[in-house]
């Protein structure tokens, strides 16, 4: 097993002059990548930084992102990746929780990261020009010196969950972690196949979920195409004019692409795998991705505290379940390799396939922990005798498959009776025209919570709230019935592309505190 910094050195030795980084910045072979990494470790340690110091870094998708991921982890240093679209106040909660020593930031946030930036004085580090020292000067007088291999259990991340209300919670990753996740992407979700003339195209923030892939294609010797932010038309670029093979998407993503009637199969003949996490991907949307977009779909799960992938639906179960398995392309898959996976009931009890329960995972996947979880119960006692309880609730069936049913606080409870709210969604988005669709549950004096559906449609689609009924009449339980539907504009999307239920919960309550 390799620490970062020898996965590095041996793809820099092994691939050479091959283009390793492609995007904003320019090209880097992966010589030249391999030289930089050593010689921003090496630059950051003569700063004074000790093992374990945790340090900032805060930019946007482009190249020099990829070369301090991996040098800061490589110098037995802990990175801590802020996402540029969080808001400055929810950064200086996250550097103040870690106790962060240096910042690593892009010239652009300057403004927005003054504050941020004052507390760092002699360890702060510009990508181009603002406060701190240059990070092209900074590299150029470094050591080229080899690095020293690291322990496989050295700490070498923080990721946090969240930062935007309440105390920040940071998940502690390893270097064993990391090779755990490049072993699972590599061999199941990848299925073994990339290689040197393969092109991974960063569509998404590296700091999600595109950065998991990051380790497969430097270690398979393929090239990296850094896009600077989603955009559907440069996207398809990609594919037809560059070559891209390979790439991850959420499912809004999936939705842009889907709205452009001029897209097809054949436009993106040339991708050998679309793989989509961090939401769940309706049915419907999932066989139009399938008949217009690639044939090639790989679902995976995961999480900040396990990281991905724990589960896969890979692409032969897509197409089984397009054929004539609908109900597995609801499942989130089987899982990865070296991952253990089970559904407990309340007190700890494995349940029987089929019932529903808290899911949890044992594996070098799973965190070591949280940060500063002395004394906090919610953190200190996520992972007990090695498994990770994930507070996602689903089932198994007699395969092994996993059914994820929701999150644990976002289940509904509703005159009684338990309502998942993934299940009402995607029936919802199976109404021809709705585009995105998120159900909650509202406070209500007669029912508890009541069910309440805000949904969008596509361009000049028309859809009517009484089509979204009629459809759930027919499709749904009479408790499981939105009480309360909403055709909305647009949905408020997290720092990560998901839907923000968290936003929507507060809107509604301070419309229902209003009235």
């Amino acid at each position: 097993m390799r620490d970062i910094g020898q996965l590095v050195a041996r793809s820099a030795q092994r691939y050479g002059t091959r283009v390793a980084v492609d995007g904003p910045g320019g090209s880097l072979t992966f010589a030249e990548l391999g030289d930089r990494v050593v010689r921003l470790a090496n630059a950051l340690r003569a700063m004074g930084l000790r093992p374990g110091d945790r340090v900032l870094d805060l930019q946007s998708n482009q190249n020099r992102y990829v070369e301090t991921d991996l040098a800061i982890r490589s110098a037995g240093l802990v990175r801590v990746a802020l996402n540029y679209r969080l808001h400055p106040d929810d950064w200086a909660r996250i550097a103040d929780d870690c106790g962060a020593a240096a910042l690593i930031y892009e010239a652009r946030f300057a403004e927005q990261a003054e504050s941020l930036c004052s507390a760092f004085a002699g360890r702060l580090v510009v990508v181009g020009d603002g406060p701190g020292t240059a990070y092209e000067r900074l590299l150029a007088d470094a050591s080229t010196a080899a690095l020293a291999p690291l322990d496989v259990d050295t700490l070498c991340g923080l990721h946090y969950s969240s930062g935007t209300t309440g105390h920040p919670k940071g998940a502690l990753r390893t270097h064993r972690n990391w090779f755990a996740s490049l072993v699972n992407m590599s061999y199941d979700v990848l299925a073994g196949r990339p290689g040197p003339d393969d092109v991974y195209v960063h569509a998404g923030p590296i700091t999600h979920t595109s950065g998991l892939f990051v380790l497969p294609f430097l270690v398979a010797g393929a090239t990296q195409l850094i896009l600077p932010s989603w955009d559907p038309d440069e996207f398809v670029a990609a594919v037809e004019q560059r070559g891209a093979t390979h790439t991850a998407l959420v499912p809004t993503m999936v939705a842009r692409l889907l709205a452009r009637p001029d897209l097809d199969r054949q436009r993106l003949a040339g991708l050998k795998m679309l793989s989509y996490a961090g939401a769940p991907m309706p049915p419907e949307q999932m066989r139009q991705a399938y008949e217009r977009l690639t044939p090639h779909l790989v679902q995976y799960y995961g999480l900040v505290e396990a990281i991905p992938p724990v589960t896969l639906l890979d692409a032969a179960d897509h197409a089984r379940g397009l054929a004539d398995d609908p109900q597995l392309l609801t499942s989130a898959g089987r899982p990865a390799l070296g991952v253990e996976l089970a559904v407990v009931d309340g007190s700890g009890r494995r349940l029987p396939a089929g019932e529903i329960g808290e899911v949890i995972t044992r594996g070098d996947h799973v965190m070591r922990g949280y940060w500063n979880a002395e004394g906090r119960d919610d953190l200190s006692k996520a992972v007990h005798d090695g498994w990770l309880h994930t507070g996602d609730l689903g089932w198994l069936d007699a395969e092994s498959r996993l059914y994820l049913v929701d999150r644990k606080g976002d289940m509904i409870i509703s005159g009684g009776y338990n309502i998942y709210p993934r299940e009402v969604e995607d029936v919802i988005a199976e109404v021809p025209g709705v585009a995105e669709v998120a159900v909650l549950g509202v406070d209500d004096p007669d029912w508890g919570q009541r069910v309440t559906a805000l949904y969008t449609v596509h361009d000049a689609a028309t859809v009517t709230d009484e089509q979204v009924l009629e459809h759930c009449r027919r499709r749904l339980s009479s408790y499981k019935k939105p009480k309360e539907l909403r055709r909305v504009d647009s949905l408020p999307l997290s720092s990560t592309g998901k839907i923000a239920k968290k936003f929507l919960r507060e809107r509604l309550a301070t419309e229902a505190a209003g009235q």
